[in-house]
């Protein structure tokens, strides 16, 4: 099986930054960039300095994208991997920003409270790993796509938690899998003030807004 085109090239475009993968990140997808760029265009309507958290990094391309787009930004970077840590330290490089890069497990080192939170946890159902393309699983890092029992696990941890790592009138936006929709909605329809669940391009549901 081929080497998937991004590796062998070596980079992502990703928003206008450049998103290295010499350490073999998940590659950077066009679902992901979709919802990243509603939350920019929102962003700039603020005219003031924002202070964000990418969590569950991975290659750094959302923040990156965050600092690329919005002037007087700071952006930090949540990820419990080594490796895509100094992948990370590599695309702030290449893309001449600063950022604070924090090895975590979700929330466990974090101790800042943010404006808005960017989640793209592991989601992926163990239980429906044989429908991932081949090519996803031969090559990309499984860390990164498996999210335990309904793809939930990590997604459960993380929205119990969030709510305290936010300011007054904070945000998240996380990714998610359309299949998720009612066991995110149990979680989060008691714990926070407003939700939506939007569509992306290919019409699925693939991305959650949340307000404290």
């Amino acid at each position: 099986m081929d080497l998937p085109e991004d590796y062998k090239r070596g980079y992502k475009e990703f928003l206008g930054a450049k998103i290295d993968l010499s350490k073999r990140p998940l590659i950077p997808r066009e679902e992901t960039e979709e919802w990243v760029e509603i939350a920019i265009k929102e962003m700039k309507d603020k005219n003031k300095e924002l202070h964000c958290l990418d969590l569950f990094s991975g290659s750094g391309c959302i923040g990156i994208a965050i600092l690329k787009n919005i002037k007087n930004s700071v952006c930090d970077f949540g990820e419990i991997d080594d490796q895509l840590i100094e992948q990370i330290k590599i695309n702030l490089k290449i893309n001449n920003f600063d950022g604070k890069i924090i090895k975590t497990d979700i929330f466990s080192n974090i101790n800042s409270s943010y404006d808005y939170i960017f989640a793209n946890p592991p989601y992926v159902d163990i239980d429906r790993w044989n429908e991932v393309g081949e090519d996803v699983k031969e090559f990309e890092p499984k860390l990164a796509l498996l999210g335990g029992e309904k793809g939930m696990e990590l997604i459960k941890k993380f929205l119990e938690q969030a709510k305290d790592f936010l300011n007054q009138e904070g945000k998240i936006f996380m990714e998610f899998d359309e299949k998720q929709v009612n066991d995110i909605e149990k979680i989060v329809k008691n714990k926070y003030s407003k939700y939506k669940f939007c569509r992306d391009k290919f019409n699925k549901y693939r991305y959650i807004i949340i307000e404290k």
